[in-house]
């Protein structure tokens, strides 16, 4: 249904906008059939490369396809509000309307340039941003403790390892106390990624670097990878965790497993494995990459829940369909039951759909406050 949705919508900007342009018929047929090809990009990589999530070819590619295809997207939502106003004047006027040519690149034009921003947004080192949450329980010896979240890397041939390079410079740059990484840090398999991934080993922080897996873990051997994150220094609390102490106050730093587990048999996520063993008097910090089962961490009496997965929604109105698949959880703050949830909108995103418009990437610095 996604691919048959994204044909229909490109069909929809050839017959409605490509089409009434003036110009050579043979030359607006081979346009027709380049952008068909290009919005289809993610199920050719599946044909050919057997995964819509790790296409082996060139960066700068992988660049121009995301480009043509916002430029796609971008040029769909405008004829559609052209058509909205072109019918809206008919039904008023009750007489037929064309739209003007001039209109028609105007449209064009804006989306071209639109679609270039939203890929420059996407590709780029994410920007800081600073968060204070308020943590029922948390010790006055935590209070002001910074942690470092990241997520969603997608570390690919879209981020390769100067990107990450770049991004882990930022990250030691905040002096934080804990580095946490709530999942799909890759795409692709070991072997395509291994150099990608090592700037990962340079990440410092006073308590250390944790992570748990993703659902994108899981698509390129889950076992094989979250041994190599521990070869690189990171330390995985797959349904584990992890007590810190400043003093003789603790704080319980708890990992679950993804919920894609199931799909390749694997064990799924499973807080009270990941709890057990912890201080009963200790506040828990939940890494959970998937947002959806916040209410359940909430009745369990987890303190503060980050989580990744949407993208942030990406594109304004993009957050509304994403909220339906995630319990209606997807970008930034929230009050879940005396919980607090903080989805992040990722360091940066899926190589299918590299896109950001109004929904900045981040390398998020939370500091903790006693509630």
């Amino acid at each position: 249904m996604f691919h048959l949705a994204k044909a229909l919508l490109c069909l929809y900007v050839v017959v409605r906008f490509l089409l009434p342009l003036p110009g050579p018929r043979w030359l607006k047929g081979l346009l027709a059939v380049l952008l068909m090809v290009v919005f289809q990009h993610s199920l050719i990589s599946l044909f050919v490369f057997g995964t819509m999530f790790s296409p082996e070819i060139p960066r700068m590619a992988i660049i121009w396809v995301n480009w043509l295809s916002g430029v796609v997207l971008f040029l769909a939502f405008f004829q559609l509000v052209l058509d909205v106003a072109l019918l809206l004047a008919v039904a008023a006027r009750r007489r037929r309307f064309r739209i003007p040519q001039a209109a028609r690149y105007g449209v064009g034009i804006g989306a071209v340039l639109l679609a270039a921003f939203a890929v420059s947004q996407a590709i780029r080192v994410p920007p800081v941003k600073e968060v204070e949450i308020a943590v029922k329980g948390l010790p006055a010896e935590f209070d002001g403790y910074r942690l470092i979240q990241l997520t969603d890397l997608h570390i690919s041939r879209l981020f390769q390892a100067p990107w990450v390079e770049e991004t882990v410079a930022l990250a030691n740059a905040q002096n934080p106390d804990l580095v946490v990484i709530t999942g799909d840090l890759i795409d692709g398999d070991l072997q395509a990624r291994s150099l990608d991934v090592a700037p990962l080993a340079k990440l410092k922080a006073k308590d250390g670097v944790f992570t748990i897996p993703g659902n994108h873990e899981y698509y390129f051997g889950h076992d094989e990878w979250m041994r190599q994150y521990e070869a690189l220094g990171l330390q995985t609390i797959s349904n584990s965790h992890v007590v810190l102490s400043r003093g003789e106050a603790l704080l319980t730093l708890a990992g679950v497993n993804d919920l894609a587990a199931a799909r390749f048999d694997l064990p799924g996520p499973d807080l009270q494995q990941a709890r057990d063993g912890a201080p009963s008097d200790a506040p828990i910090i939940l890494l959970n990459h998937q947002p959806r089962d916040a209410r359940k961490a909430a009745q369990d009496g987890v303190a503060l829940q980050l989580s990744g997965h949407t993208h942030g929604g990406m594109i304004p109105g993009f957050d509304r369909l994403i909220a339906r698949f995630n319990n209606g959880f997807v970008s930034g703050l929230y009050e879940v039951d005396g919980m607090k949830l903080y989805v992040n909108n990722g360091t940066a995103l899926w190589i299918g759909f590299a896109l950001r418009l109004g929904v900045p990437s981040e390398l998020t610095v939370v500091t903790l406050r006693s509630a």
